[in-house]
């Protein structure tokens, strides 16, 4: 059976791969390039869980931490690589470890004081994040006239509506 299952996932790659080279301009070195993370940080960090879930248990609860760094820092790095956007994502490391940390509290002992350092790393990741794509989208040619329209409309908006009094 396990034989029958490997090469069923190795038949399964392959098919995909010379559906998707065609005309062959898709080699190893760029699929491996393009699409690293899914191919070896995601699975790294779905067997921590996967080894917590169902092998170790509540004993193995700092599994977590690595286990959702990675996956999240996977997740981070395979978008960032496909559309690259390395600029952009990048806060997504600092939500990596507030997400690892998150889970060792969420299945751990619940102990209140880890909501700190999580908290402030959710909320200087979402600054950063704000910050940076704000800036990026400002500094786009279609960017500065949706704002402009934006604050055309919203302007409007406040001078035409009247104030409600409760």
């Amino acid at each position: 059976m396990k034989i029958r299952f490997a090469l069923g996932a190795v038949l399964l790659l392959l098919g995909g791969y010379l559906l998707l080279d065609r005309d062959g301009s898709l080699g190893a070195g760029t699929i491996f390039a393009n699409f690293w993370p899914i191919l070896f940080v995601i699975p790294l960090g779905l067997f921590f869980h996967w080894m917590y879930f169902s092998l170790i248990g509540r004993k193995g609860v700092g599994l977590l931490i690595p286990g959702g760094v990675l996956f999240v820092a996977g997740c981070v790095c395979q978008i960032a690589t496909l559309f690259d956007s390395w600029s952009y994502m990048w806060p997504g490391f600092i939500a990596a470890v507030a997400v690892g940390l998150f889970e060792f509290y969420w299945f751990g002992g619940r102990n209140k004081w880890l909501l700190i350092p999580i908290n402030i790393l959710v909320v200087l990741s979402v600054l950063f994040f704000i910050v940076f794509s704000t800036g990026a989208f400002l500094s786009g040619l279609a960017g500065q006239p949706i704002v402009a329209v934006l604050m055309l409309l919203l302007g409007v908006f406040l001078l035409v509506t009247r104030k409600r009094e409760f």
